[in-house]
C-alpha cells in the first residue's frame, strides 16, 4: 500500500497550478478600455482618458496596486457600434484583466453585454444611459448618475423653480438621445406633461436644422438638448443666428469644455448637469488631489469636467482593486467593489457611493451649471436664471 500512496500523493503534486487570471502578472495588471479618441465625440474619450490615467500615474508611483503596476491599454472605437464589438473583442485577445473608462451609450450597450458574457469587469462608463443600469449587470459597474437623475433634476427646478411649462426635445437619434428623451418624458409625467415636441439629428453627421425647425414650430420656453459637443454648438449658433432663444438645457454627456469653445458666446446662458462637482472646487480634497495630479503628469491639459470624471472613475477602480487583495480575481474585484458602500472620494456630500450587491451606480449626485463669461459656473438657484433675463 505504501508505495502507491506514494505514487497518488507524487500525482497530485504533479497537477498543474490554476492558470493565472488574464491580464495578471507579478508586477503588473493590465486594464483595457474602448473610447471615443477621434470625430465628433474624441474630444470626451481623450480628456476622460487624460483625468484617468493622472491618477494611475500616482497610483504607479507610489508601487501599485499590492506591489503591480497598471498598464492601460486605451484603443479607439470611435463611438460606433459596429466597431465596438471588434474593439472589445481585441481586449480580450489581448487578455487584459478589466476594462474601465469606455464613452457613449450605444458603444456600451455592446460593450456591457460582451462583459457580462465573458464575465469580464468593467468600470466607468461615460453614458448615464439605463439600458447599462437595468436590468442589473453583475460585471458592469456604473460610476456616474444615470441621465434618469439628469433629466429629473431639470424638469423638476424648470417646472417648480421657474414655472415652464414648455419643453421640447432636441436629441440624437440613436440609443443616447433615447435614454435622455425617455429621461424626459418620464419626468414630465409626474407633472401629467410630456414634451411639446421632439426633433431628432443622426449621430456622427452634424446635420441639426431639420430637429430645430420642428421643435421650434411647437413654441418651446425651454429645450432639453441630447448630444456630444459638435451638433450641440451648432444647434446654439443656429438658433442664435435666427433669433430663437429659449432656455437650452443639456445633459454632462455635451463635454462641457469643448461644448464651450466649440459654441463660442452662443454658449452663454445654456445650463448643463453635470455628475461630477466643478473642477474649480478645489476646496473638495478629491478635486484638489484631482488638480495637483492632472498638473503633475499631465501638465498641458485643461481641468474639465470629462477629466474629473475620468479621475473619479481610476479612484472607484483602484479602491476595489486595493480591498480585493493580493490573490486578484475578477470575481474578487466585484465583490471588493460592492463592498464600497460609503466610501468617500472626496467630491463632496453628494458623491458617497452607493455600491452593493444590487447597486452598480457609485454615485447619484447631480450638479448643475451654467455657461456665463465661457466658463460653466455651478448653478445653485434656478431662480438666478429668471432675474437675469
Amino acid at each position: 500500500m505504501k508505495p502507491l500512496f506514494i505514487l497518488f500523493a507524487a500525482l497530485l503534486c504533479a497537477r498543474p497550478a490554476p492558470a493565472a487570471e488574464p491580464g495578471i502578472k507579478d508586477k503588473e495588471i493590465l486594464i483595457g478600455s474602448c473610447s471615443a479618441l477621434n470625430g465628433p465625440a474624441g474630444e470626451l474619450g481623450t480628456r476622460q482618458l487624460e483625468g484617468a490615467r493622472a491618477y494611475l500615474a500616482s497610483v504607479n508611483a507610489r508601487g501599485g496596486v499590492h506591489g503591480r503596476r497598471i498598464r492601460l491599454l486605451a484603443l479607439n472605437d470611435g463611438y460606433e457600434p459596429g466597431k465596438a464589438m471588434v474593439c472589445f473583442k481585441r481586449l480580450i485577445k489581448e487578455g487584459v484583466f478589466a476594462g474601465a473608462f469606455f464613452v457613449g451609450t450605444p458603444t456600451g450597450a455592446r460593450h456591457s453585454f460582451l462583459a457580462e458574457e465573458n464575465r469580464i469587469p468593467v468600470i466607468g462608463f461615460f453614458t448615464g444611459a439605463q439600458l447599462l443600469r437595468k436590468p442589473f449587470k453583475r460585471y458592469v459597474i456604473n460610476v456616474r448618475a444615470s441621465y434618469y437623475d439628469e433629466t429629473k433634476e431639470q424638469v423638476d427646478r424648470l417646472w417648480n423653480d421657474l414655472g415652464v411649462r414648455k419643453i421640447g426635445v432636441i436629441y440624437q437619434d440613436d440609443a443616447f438621445g433615447t435614454a435622455v428623451l425617455d429621461g424626459v418624458k418620464r419626468a414630465l409625467k409626474r407633472y401629467g406633461a410630456a414634451p411639446v415636441a421632439a426633433g431628432v439629428f443622426q449621430r456622427n453627421i452634424g446635420k441639426v436644422d431639420e430637429g430645430m425647425k420642428l421643435v421650434r414650430a411647437a413654441g418651446p420656453e425651454a429645450v432639453i438638448m441630447a448630444g456630444p459637443y459638435k451638433p450641440l454648438a451648432e444647434i446654439a449658433r443656429v438658433s442664435g443666428a435666427a433669433g430663437w432663444q429659449p432656455l437650452f438645457v443639456t445633459v454632462s454627456f455635451v463635454g462641457t469644455e469643448s461644448f464651450i469653445e466649440a459654441a463660442g458666446s452662443a454658449a452663454e446662458g445654456v445650463v448643463i448637469t453635470q455628475v461630477v462637482p466643478p473642477p474649480s472646487s478645489s476646496r473638495l480634497p478629491g478635486v484638489d488631489l484631482y488638480l495637483k495630479l492632472l498638473k503633475k503628469y499631465s501638465p498641458r491639459a485643461r481641468p474639465g469636467f470629462v477629466s474629473l470624471e475620468g479621475f473619479a472613475d481610476a479612484m472607484i477602480l483602484v479602491e476595489g482593486l486595493e480591498r480585493a487583495g493580493r490573490d486578484l480575481t475578477r470575481e474578487k474585484l466585484i465583490d471588493a467593489l460592492d463592498s464600497m458602500n460609503g466610501f468617500d472620494p472626496g467630491f463632496g456630500p453628494r458623491l458617497k457611493t452607493t455600491l452593493g450587491p444590487g447597486d452598480h451606480q457609485a454615485f447619484d449626485g447631480v450638479y448643475t451649471t451654467v455657461v456665463r463669461g465661457g466658463r460653466a459656473v455651478l448653478l445653485e438657484d434656478w431662480k438666478e436664471l429668471r432675474r437675469r433675463k
